[in-house]
């Protein structure tokens, strides 16, 4: 048996996500099939899948979001400024700003024109450990330590709908962030597990990250993570409201406001489509 499911595939500043229709597939998106198709060597390769669009009885944009590994993300920011091209690119959004549902919350977005660059206000930070999780007695999460592999890390953690962990260092790598990311992300602090930021200040204006993205790995770059992150220096006092936040992947740009809403700005490229046919046991794409 084998289903033939049409695609689309983007990146933002080199986090790769595949856009699927939900009519394409009629049914539930099997953790299998999420992680077949997203099999950098076996399927398309990408950091997860984008299933929308589709409408809520208001008629409202809803988008779920899947990471690599199967499993479910309440909220992506690349992933979300990857969706909002798409609906540019099929002419179901212009340049005027819309609402999108994710299960971390409503967000606006807006494709700038010629839709190379895409703003979308992610919500409001919160660094309530209730709310992110993370156990202990409720707190803000905010210049806390861990102890990973003996060694003391100073951490906020901070939630826009998914949680993360920001660890405050003076020099960051992606050897670091592989070696300890896996570790934070299922450390038992998280219940929910979290995604990984490690971050250095580089001035008052420009942050530089490394991220562990909880569900997918190291990652070139990530919306929700690079927001977490200004968010959490911002807290610290560590930097201004408008600042730059460098990854491996490219620069997002990120503006705090006074209730800790946080908007962010970032390229969009559109990569290709196709057909993906899954197959049991083996399955194959066409272009």
């Amino acid at each position: 048996m084998q289903t033939t499911i049409r695609f689309a595939k983007y990146h933002a500043l080199g986090n790769a996500y595949i856009v699927i229709e939900p009519a394409e597939i009629g049914a539930e998106l099997s953790a299998d099939s999420i992680r077949r198709i997203c099999d950098p060597h076996y399927g398309l390769g990408a950091d997860g899948i984008l299933l929308g669009p589709a409408r809520t009885a208001e008629g409202q944009w809803t988008l779920r979001i899947f990471n690599p590994d199967g499993s479910e993300a309440e909220k992506s920011g690349n992933g979300l400024r990857i969706f909002a091209r798409y609906l540019w690119d099929c002419g179901q959004a212009g340049t005027e700003p819309f609402a999108i549902h994710t299960a971390g919350g409503e967000v606006v977005a807006r494709v700038h024109a010629g839709g190379q660059a895409v703003t979308v206000e992610m919500g409001r930070v919160s660094f309530d450990s209730a709310r992110i999780p993370v156990a202990g007695p409720r707190r803000e999460v905010v210049d806390e330590t861990l102890l990973i592999e003996g060694q003391t890390l100073r951490y906020c953690a901070a939630t826009l709908g998914n949680p993360h962990a920001i660890i405050l260092l003076d020099e960051v790598s992606p050897a670091l962030a592989r070696r300890l990311g896996p570790k934070i992300e299922v450390e038992p602090r998280f219940p929910n597990r979290t995604n990984v930021q490690f971050l250095q200040v580089l001035d008052r204006a420009n942050l530089r990250i490394e991220i562990w993205e909880r569900g997918a790995g190291y990652t070139l770059a990530s919306g929700s993570s690079s927001c977490a992150a200004a968010a959490a220096a911002y807290r610290l006092g560590l930097c201004d409201a408008r600042l730059a936040v460098h990854m491996p992947g490219g620069v997002i740009h990120i503006e705090i406001g006074t209730d800790w809403s946080v908007k962010m700005s970032g390229e969009v490229e559109y990569i290709g489509a196709g057909q993906v046919v899954l197959q049991s046991p083996a399955w194959k794409t066409s272009k």
